[in-house]
């Protein structure tokens, strides 16, 4: 279907030498990446790039030949490795200049926590020539835009609120204004379990040749999701793209589809284990507890009535033979006066790891052992997924999802 609002497309650069060194996380590009997604910006390229002023600038030179929207974050703080501001100005081929009223800002926030600024942090006053100042009210370092007329460059702080603030209240409402945005990007992710992502490419690969909506795959220890993506004007041109695409899934792959969105397998199997009335108790062993963890943490997703039919878990640390995981999960359903009983063993092997799964309800016992060939440290992630799709298949059995 042909989609014919003009979308203009976006590179984010993060600039850290921190983040190259693996010493934090760049939760930057991905909260920007979703809120230019939201925005019905498409999203090309990401990039990061250590404290280096010349690799900065390469980078910028470089996403200006295939984007129309750069945006950088980090690198406007007063030290010496803060060279962001630098970098633009030389990828753009101008000088930086001294602004006042940026001296101003900052001296105000400053004077706001009744600090006194030093005279690095006057460095945060120059931009490159020419560019637009963007006020930072939440933090110290005031951001930049450079408009060369074809490719918007945007320069925000890298504390995350900062970044965040920015976007939602500077950066997004100026780019809908530029760019005359008419159009968005909604995305739906059916969650699978119990399926490999060969298997599911082989039930629905013609679809995932689609132009508008796109569907995609992305797999992990046990599951796998099924992504749709659309772009249209509205939200309810959105959705009637959207629709008939996951309804065709969901003809496709069945019962293997347990959720959607924000759903956790968890949280499914806990509304209805909360619709049959039936608490929940487990038994674990090589798992390091994961599967008691999962079920026991606190996600807003899941409503606490729900969460409240769990009532914990037991962690073996002297299972010797996994022939015996059924009598404790049975033992261990009686001392804990719980209807369901969900037991897990992982023994790593030489070349793949033996899983037990072992489930007492009120319709009956049952018992499945299944063998994982992957990272022997992979195991419990996969063990947890296998087991709660044996309970979800109990305990969802005739239940309308939601």
């Amino acid at each position: 279907m042909f989609w014919g609002v003009y979308m203009p497309s976006a590179e984010i650069i993060t600039i850290g030498t921190e983040i190259l060194l693996g010493e934090i996380i760049n939760t930057n590009a991905r909260d920007i990446a979703r809120k230019l997604r939201d925005a019905g910006i498409d999203l090309y390229w990401e990039t990061t790039v250590g404290d280096n002023p010349a690799r900065i600038s390469q980078a910028i030179r470089q996403a200006m030949e295939r984007c129309q929207i750069i945006i950088t974050t980090g690198g406007l703080g007063p030290t010496v490795d803060d060279p962001t501001r630098e970098a633009v100005a030389q990828a753009i081929g101008v000088e930086t200049e001294f602004i006042p009223e940026l001296w101003e800002q900052v001296q105000a926030r400053f004077r706001r926590y009744e600090r006194v600024p030093t005279e690095n942090n006057r460095r945060q006053a120059f931009i490159p020539k020419g560019a637009q100042p963007i006020e930072n009210p939440v933090g110290t370092a005031p951001a930049f835009l450079v408009d060369c007329q074809k490719v918007v460059i945007i320069s925000l702080p890298g504390v995350p609120r900062e970044m965040e603030f920015l976007m939602d209240h500077k950066v997004i409402p100026y780019l809908e204004e530029r760019f005359d945005l008419a159009g968005l990007i909604k995305l739906r992710i059916l969650h699978t379990v119990g399926i490999g992502e060969s298997q599911i490419d082989a039930l629905i690969g013609d679809l995932e040749t689609l132009s508008n909506p796109t569907v995609g795959l992305a797999a992990h220890s046990g599951q796998v999701d099924v992504r749709i993506t659309a772009k249209a004007q509205t939200t309810q041109e959105a959705d009637n793209l959207l629709r008939p695409i996951e309804q065709a899934l969901r003809q496709r792959l069945g019962d293997w589809v347990y959720g959607a969105d924000a759903e956790t397998l968890e949280g499914v199997v806990l509304r209805c284990l909360f619709n049959r009335g039936w608490t929940l108790a487990v038994v674990e062993y090589g798992t390091g507890g994961y599967l008691i963890n999962r079920l026991s943490q606190p996600n807003s997703t899941v409503p606490a009535e729900h969460q409240r039919m769990f009532k914990g878990g037991e962690f073996q640390t002297e299972l010797t033979h996994p022939e015996q995981l059924l009598d404790l999960t049975r033992e261990y359903r009686l001392t804990s006066a719980v209807n369901v009983c969900l037991g897990i063993s992982v023994f790593p092997g030489n070349e793949r790891t033996e899983i037990q799964i072992a489930l007492i309800s009120p319709q009956g016992e049952f018992k499945k052992s299944v063998f994982y060939g992957g990272p022997p440290e992979y195991a419990p992630r996969y063990a947890l997924h296998n087991s709660l799709d044996q309970l979800r298949k109990l305990a969802c059995d005739d239940q309308q999802p939601l």
